[in-house]
């Protein structure tokens, strides 16, 4: 298991800015090295939606996805994964086996809210 990371003060963790979206769009990405997911993620007007690839495949099928809520980190810089454009990290954490579990809100929220 991962140890605790050094304390940061709280102005590094606001620099990070997490919102919650819904996934509009989702489609296999056969192209990527690791088995991904393409999303399209709906963050509300004041961020608009954005582009993800995920490596959620294990958990997670393109058309389940569509109308989930999900965490992202939106002020990363894109990454070029392939010929998608990725513009947001969604965030999960790793089951027993190391795959992915989505972090979700357990209530529905506005899309774009920030995560405190």
């Amino acid at each position: 298991m991962n140890q605790p990371l050094p304390t940061v003060a709280y102005d590094d963790f606001a620099r990070i800015d997490v919102r919650v979206g819904t996934v509009i769009r989702a489609e296999p990405f056969p192209e990527a090295r690791k088995p991904s997911i393409k999303l399209w993620i709906d963050f509300g007007p004041a961020v608009g939606t954005r582009k993800s690839s995920a490596q959620i495949t294990r958990h997670y099928a393109p058309e389940r996805l569509v109308g989930r809520q999900v965490a992202a980190v939106v002020n990363f810089p894109p990454r070029q994964i392939g010929k998608f454009m990725s513009e947001v990290l969604v965030l999960g954490f790793p089951d027993a086996d190391g795959e992915v579990v989505l972090v979700t809100p357990d209530l529905a929220v506005p899309h774009g809210g920030k995560l405190f």
